[in-house]
């Protein structure tokens, strides 16, 4: 039975056992749909990424939850810009993942080791009634937004306090049954300018550790809110982690650390 090589990376720490875990499966051609599903199944994380060199420092990306593929994955890019750089040795300063449906997104690194995303930005708008997300959260947020690219439809709950947000205990079968695929809920922060958890059980992920995509929605509205274009930010997950965003024109910059935990081979169908 064939074997590929797969990885896994803490993203958006530096510290093992925090972080959003991805894996990351190395491609030499894109397996079936029905198959790279499965090994995201298997692995049953938040996203795995697989990837497929197109070029020099070129490669092409795609991103797949337990249960979907999704058009757009910051933590996931993060990893995979680790471990082509971390692990297969790859010395560019530039890298370029071509995707599907979010276009061309590029990753530098920094010399503190944080690797510089840039993402499309996603600016939601004011929503109307939202009592059945209020239900759902078990509080009714101060306001919600809402926001829908390619089908990736997220509401953003705003909360008064960063406690508020930290003691939010949903109902994830509500939560799954709303007309969004991902509920983000979000406050002023102590010693950041925001703070985050965003969750997804529609897409088979009850809560995101940490979700670089959700911060291409989140640094335009509290930009706006704070009047600053550069922010830093904290996903307050169990697990949690650290952000640091710019506003850019269209583009987010969303950089980070990452912490290898595992590397190994997997089997698959021949």
């Amino acid at each position: 039975m064939p074997t590929l090589p797969i990885y896994q990376v803490d993203a958006f720490t530096r510290t093992l056992f925090a972080g959003n875990p991805a894996a990351v499966v190395p491609l030499d051609d894109w397996l079936a749909d029905a198959v790279m599903l499965t090994i995201a199944a298997e692995n049953n994380l938040a996203e795995t990424a697989f990837f497929v060199a197109q070029g020099e420092n070129r490669w092409g990306l795609r991103w797949f939850t337990p249960e979907i593929e999704v058009p757009l994955c910051g933590h996931a890019t993060l990893a995979t810009a680790f471990v082509l750089c971390e692990c297969l040795g790859v010395k560019a300063e530039r890298l370029t993942f071509a995707t599907r449906e979010s276009g061309e997104l590029t990753v530098t690194r920094e010399r503190d080791g944080r690797f510089v995303m840039r993402l499309p930005i996603r600016r939601p708008e004011p929503a109307g009634a939202f009592a059945d997300l209020s239900d759902a959260l078990g509080k009714a947020p101060s306001e919600v937004h809402f926001a829908d690219v390619a089908g990736d439809a997220s509401y953003l709950a705003v909360f008064d306090t960063e406690a508020d947000v930290r003691a939010l205990d949903p109902d994830l079968r509500a939560v799954a049954a709303l007309d969004a695929r991902n509920v983000v809920v979000t406050a002023k922060g102590g010693d950041v300018d925001f703070v985050s958890r965003m969750f997804a059980p529609a897409a088979g992920i009850d809560e995101d550790p940490v979700t670089g995509s959700a911060h291409c929605m989140l640094a335009p509205f509290w930009g706006e809110r704070l009047g600053k274009s550069v922010l830093s930010a904290r996903q307050v997950s169990k697990r949690g982690g650290d952000l640091w965003c710019e506003i850019d024109g269209e583009t987010i910059v969303v950089s980070g650390h990452g912490v290898l935990y595992l590397e190994g081979r997997i089997h698959v169908p021949a």
